[in-house]
């Protein structure tokens, strides 16, 4: 095969500018799967880039593959000796957008973001866990190094990377507090959070103790999220903050305040994925896929995404196993 299905970007644009075409095949090269993609997830950074933010910058030609998560079955491994062989299912994420996303039939991926997909997982749900799991855990356990007797508080904890940083965070002993709406409030609670604030109904300023540590998924596009947080972190307590360009003043109020603060930015990391994948075969973890759309819906599933309503993860379905 020299051309594949895939979901084509034109431009940049609402969700209507995703459609589904054909386009080159990829090829692995040097230490590259290739990789047939069963499913792919659908992160808010998809949604921002296809609309003219996010790494769009990055983007050389159109039209684009967007996508960072898939979960699939090896075509051609780098070389005869290495341990994952042709026909294992693996999970990982793409080198998007530096090469074509994994909202496609095919992706060619490094073998140091690749690794063997959970048993316990479907393709579907392992799809789901990549960029968001290692998001979490870049923010809560290298980061913020949770540890027992510290107190964390997450916003949109209910969402694809709040959900998993809410486990971790508990996982290593820390006193979880998770915001989220009336809906998901329980949920949280049984993914482990000791206190949850319902921001429909209460400010978390007004009804929370200090905490040591805040990790902003939200940052100022909503209610000014990440402002009002400053008030409830301890003299030089840490806020970690995820979305690109959500708080322009970041960096220069928390330290204001006297606090720590930084970015943080994903990377494809194998080795931390594997460390995921045990405590997901464990059941330490787990993971939520909130729907399911087939890969020619892509655009309805970014309209989806964009509402702001997502409990867990999207995930595309692109082919049957």
């Amino acid at each position: 095969m020299t051309t594949m299905r895939a979901i084509l970007m034109s431009e940049t644009g609402d969700a209507d500018v995703l459609r589904c075409g054909e386009t080159e095949m990829p090829t692995s090269v040097n230490s590259e799967f290739l990789v047939r993609v069963v499913a792919a997830g659908v992160n808010p950074i998809d949604a921002k880039t296809r609309a003219g933010r996010g790494v769009s910058r990055a983007i050389t030609s159109f039209p684009a593959v967007l996508g960072f998560d898939f979960s699939g079955v090896v075509v051609s491994s780098p070389y005869e000796g290495h341990p994952i062989k042709v026909g294992d299912e693996v999970y990982g994420m793409t080198g998007f957008p530096r090469y074509g996303g994994s909202y496609a039939d095919f992706v060619a991926v490094s073998s140091l973001s690749v690794v063997r997909k959970p048993k316990a997982l479907s393709h579907v749900e392992a799809a789901a866990v990549p960029l968001a799991a290692l998001t979490a855990w870049g923010m809560v356990v290298e980061v913020a190094k949770a540890h027992e007797g510290q107190r964390i508080l997450i916003h949109a904890g209910a969402g694809g990377v709040g959900h998993f940083a809410v486990q971790f965070a508990r996982f290593f002993g820390a006193y979880v507090i998770a915001t989220g709406s009336t809906r998901n409030i329980g949920w949280l609670k049984e993914l482990g959070a000791n206190e949850t604030v319902d921001y429909t109904s209460e400010r978390f300023e007004e009804v929370l103790d200090t905490v040591d540590v805040v990790i902003d998924l939200i940052g100022n596009v909503h209610d000014d999220t990440g402002s009002r947080s400053i008030s409830v972190v301890r003299h030089g307590g840490l806020i970690v903050n995820a979305p690109t360009g959500s708080w322009p003043a970041f960096l220069e109020e928390a330290s204001a305040a006297g606090l720590r603060a930084t970015t943080y930015k994903v990377a494809p990391d194998g080795v931390n994925l594997g460390v995921i994948s045990r405590l997901l075969e464990s059941g330490d973890v787990r993971v939520f896929v909130d729907q399911v759309f087939e890969m020619e819906k892509a655009a309805d599933a970014h309209r989806s995404l964009e509402t702001g309503h997502t409990r867990g993860k999207i995930v595309l379905k692109v082919s049957d196993y």
